[in-house]
């Protein structure tokens, strides 16, 4: 329970400057302070008081030559107006008006982000003689994040249909002999000029042929800088920000619009999983189930493209095969972060040791209102492969020769947003999954159809 705050508990978001100089990024809101006050200006706090319901923000006082620079200077009554909240005040105000409430103590915001690992640190010292409590108000706000309401559902949801229509402009638009950094530009350019969505929701991943196998490819070090040739798998991770929720979409399809045997057996595998795990999610199902389900409808595409021989699925989970070919977790919580918050919450199912499994980002069991990525993979890494290849648990079941001939593949994925009902699952993103639509959108088809 939140009774009231200080300078520091809920302090919005500061300034940054790229590292010494004058330049600075676009401001994106702390999450915690936008999940509650929604306000978009940088160095700003706010507060809640339990015992009245009342809330508060401060707004920096800024000074007159702001408004050449930035534009016009708010009262605080057009500030109050704007985000509906009982009292605005200057932050040179704000220990004054936190001693006139006379709060007991101060919740304040102290825990680890399980996802990054990361610690939100307690505040600086709170005006005199007021408390401070730190265990109560993170995990509480941090629970609240992980159901969403209706209305963020819809702010997801509309991310997600600019989104979908940006990876469809991205199929429609491919063809060999394009740069991988052309289709970022094609889906930055959708979203932003179709949908307003001013930012991407992390960096876009545009990875083809063997940079498929790349989990995270696209960073500073490996820029989507790689033109496309016929025969190459794309696979595109790439959402969308609106009111700082978003989309987290991915996409595989064959660049010259037509997938080989090869590919089509490999996604089709992964196409198979992504539709039984929707199938099968719904209230009070285990998220670490949903992960062995899709590695076993994985596991039998691979064998059935003989890949795998010798033992059957159960004898291919026991020897963690669905590590080697997919080893990142299914899914992850969606909202104000890519990765949000409330993956392992302190008296919920602790973290797997099991490979493959440990990279999930949540071992929750299913409830309504949570959103969450299913995105089923399939890679054909050297790093992982050759010395699975070498290994006397594993290489029993690898069929060389055929795993050899897959490495340049690269690599599927397939994920959508899924909100979690009350009877099952809704699946919020709208892009071509069949081998069919895909073909189809990428010789010209209309989408949706």
């Amino acid at each position: 329970m939140l009774t009231t705050t200080n300078p520091s508990p809920l302090q919005g978001g500061k300034e940054q400057h790229q590292y010494t100089s004058d330049g600075e990024p676009l401001f994106r809101q702390e999450a915690y302070m936008h999940y509650l006050f929604g306000v978009q200006e940088n160095d700003w706090f706010g507060a809640l008081c339990v015992k009245t319901g009342k809330s508060y923000l401060f707004a920096p006082r800024l000074p007159d030559s702001y408004a050449v620079w930035m534009g016009k200077l708010k009262s605080l009554e057009e500030w109050r107006a704007k985000y509906g909240v009982d009292a605005v005040h200057w932050v040179d105000e704000m220990a004054d008006v936190i001693r006139g409430l006379q709060p007991p103590c101060l919740h304040v915001l102290h825990g680890k982000n399980t996802d990054s690992g990361l610690d939100v640190l307690p505040p600086a010292a709170p005006p005199p003689g007021i408390p401070l409590e730190q265990q109560h108000l993170f995990p509480a706000l941090t629970e609240c994040r992980v159901f969403k309401t209706p209305e963020e559902v819809e702010v997801i949801r509309y991310a997600n249909a600019v989104g979908s229509a940006a990876h469809a402009a991205m199929m429609r638009s491919c063809r060999p002999g394009l740069m991988e950094y052309q289709l970022e530009a094609t889906f930055l350019h959708h979203c932003y000029s179709q949908g307003g969505c001013r930012s991407a929701m992390y960096t876009p991943i545009a990875a083809s042929g063997p940079n498929a196998a790349i989990l995270h490819y696209g960073h500073a070090g490996a820029p989507n800088d790689r033109q496309m040739c016929d025969g190459d798998l794309a696979l595109l991770d790439c959402g969308c920000e609106y009111y700082v929720y978003g989309s987290d979409i991915t996409t595989t399809w064959p660049v010259n619009g037509k997938f080989t045997p090869q590919q089509r057996g490999v996604y089709e595998a992964v196409m198979t999983a992504h539709r039984d795990v929707l199938a099968a999610m719904k209230p009070g199902v285990s998220w670490l189930s949903m992960q062995e389900l899709a590695y076993r409808r994985i596991l039998e595409g691979l064998a059935a493209a003989g890949l795998l021989a010798g033992g059957s699925v159960d004898d291919y989970l026991a020897a963690e095969l669905g590590a080697l070919f997919m080893p990142h977790g299914l899914g992850h919580f969606l909202g104000l972060n890519t990765h949000d918050v409330g993956g392992y919450p302190p008296a919920g199912p602790a973290r797997s040791a099991r490979p493959g499994f440990s990279r999930l980002r949540t071992a929750r069991l299913l409830q309504p209102g949570m959103v969450i990525t299913v995105e089923p993979g399939c890679y054909f890494n050297p790093v992982l492969l050759l010395p699975a290849l070498e290994d006397p648990v594993q290489s029993k079941y690898l069929v060389r020769d055929v795993v050899m001939s897959y490495l340049q593949l690269g690599g599927v994925r397939l994920e959508d947003n899924v909100v979690v009902t009350e009877g099952g699952a809704e699946s919020l993103t709208r892009v071509p999954r069949s081998v069919e639509e895909v073909e189809r959108v990428m010789a010209g088809g209309d989408w949706p159809q």
